[in-house]
């Protein structure tokens, strides 16, 4: 598989975040009266910010709720791991030639990758420097110019629908990682990074090469 860079999704697809994520919107909705299956899928691969104006119509409110539930994240890494295989993967890659594309604050990106044990990257976008989060692909079109990619020759790894949609809008390659059953769509799967290896780079075709599992069924998609 070739590739002009990496471009990588973080909670759910770098970082293992589950248990943590679904305590802390769990919390969010006993405060509200909230149906915690109805906000977990609409937050997966979106900001908090964006999660809490859909269902906290009062918008003073919406944004103190922000605030705290940035807080509660920020300060907590109980739980947090890299998926399978992730750091390996990562640590050959040559440097400038992957970014980290999320849907977290920098600040929250940068600890949650720490506490997994992963590098943190040159190239971060997160929700603090982009206009519009995923499902549209400004993150991962300013990501792809940050390293001097066109973005139809990058690679995108996600986990989430909104996130695969990015990575599609973007014109380029987009595998999922993960079990995701959102997705009705057709992408490659995997189920974590382990077989993923650096295998070189081509003088005729700038990017890396890659040698790759094969890819995993798709799971059912859920109605």
């Amino acid at each position: 598989m070739h590739a002009s860079a990496l471009l990588f999704d973080m909670d759910g697809t770098l970082v293992d975040s589950t248990a943590l994520v679904e305590s802390t919107w769990a919390g969010f909705c006993d405060r509200h009266g909230l149906d915690l299956d109805e906000v977990l899928a609409f937050a997966h691969g979106r900001p908090t910010a964006h999660t809490v104006g859909r269902f906290v119509p009062d918008q003073e409110l919406a944004v103190t709720e922000t605030r705290r539930l940035v807080a509660i994240e920020e300060s907590e890494t109980t739980g947090i791991t890299e998926i399978p295989g992730a750091g390996a993967f990562l640590g050959d890659l040559p440097p400038g030639s992957w970014a980290v594309v999320t849907s977290a604050g920098r600040k929250l990106a940068e600890v949650r990758l720490t506490a997994a044990g992963l590098p943190v990257p040159d190239v971060l976008l997160s929700a603090d420097d982009v206009t519009r989060g995923k499902p549209h692909p400004e993150g991962y079109l300013r990501a792809a110019a940050a390293l001097g990619s066109e973005p139809e020759s990058t690679l995108v790894f996600e986990d989430s629908d909104a996130g695969v949609r990015a990575g599609l809008a973007v014109g380029g390659r987009t595998v999922v990682i993960g079990g995701l059953t959102t997705w009705d769509g057709t992408a490659e799967r995997y189920a974590d990074f382990r077989g993923f290896r650096f295998a070189g780079t081509d003088l005729a075709r700038p990017g890396v090469l890659l040698d790759v599992p094969e890819p995993v069924a798709a799971p059912a998609v859920r109605p």
